[in-house]
């Protein structure tokens, strides 16, 4: 049996970033892995510039989120001054058009666990998550949480099992953790802590009890 930290996220609006470059920015489908590590990062305290704990947190923490409610998505629209050039180089010039989309209304349940060799224990990322330093987001300043994260701990035997135990079990899974029968999905999600705003990839696997299956681009 294995220790599981189970999350909400729940609020009026939330945005999950996605591979984009200034004029549009969209948002996924759920909360991927940097997003949530920029959360629990938030709420322990981690500095943008302290890189060796964001490593510690990054190697501590697997996850698997459930979308309990896609909600509907709306698009805001901004100007932005000193945007990269033609959205291609790194030459500032004037104010640009911006599209940036976000979820109205959506949920997720989100199971946290650590990894074999975790330095950051889960029962620490549990206590900070209630008391947080910093004020958690969902995604973006503007989206605030519409409940506390925080909502429970519990024994299972996997993260499926871990997330079955709490409300419906109706949405996509996306799991860092392989099941039988789950679909592999690869995304560009995980941070290079020493070059920031980086990414690398990593496979993660979907389950679906019922619905429609979504599968992000």
């Amino acid at each position: 049996m294995r220790e599981h930290l189970i999350l909400k996220l729940q609020g009026p609006m939330q945005a999950w970033g996605r591979e984009s470059f200034e004029g549009l920015r969209p948002s996924e489908l759920f909360p991927g892995r940097s997003a949530l590590l920029g959360l629990l990062g938030a709420c322990l305290g981690v500095e943008r510039t302290d890189q060796n704990r964001q490593q510690a947190l990054a190697g501590s923490v697997s996850f698997a989120v459930r979308v309990d409610k896609q909600g509907q998505k709306m698009t805001d629209y901004h100007t932005v001054k000193n945007a990269r050039e033609d959205y291609r180089g790194l030459k500032s010039h004037d104010t640009i058009q911006t599209w940036r989309e976000y979820w109205q209304d959506a949920c997720y349940t989100v199971a946290v666990w650590n990894n074999a060799e975790a330095v950051v224990a889960l029962a620490d990322i549990a206590q900070a998550v209630k008391q947080p330093i910093y004020t958690p987001v969902l995604g973006r300043r503007s989206c605030p949480l519409a409940r506390p994260l925080f909502e429970t701990v519990l024994f299972a035997e996997s993260a499926l099992s871990a997330l079955a135990q709490i409300g419906s079990n109706q949405g996509a899974i996306y799991n860092e953790e392989d099941s039988a029968g789950a679909i592999p999905l690869k995304k560009r999600d995980v941070p290079i802590i020493h070059q920031p705003r980086q990414f690398a990839t990593r496979t993660l696997f979907i389950t679906v009890s019922t619905g429609e299956l979504h599968v992000p681009e």
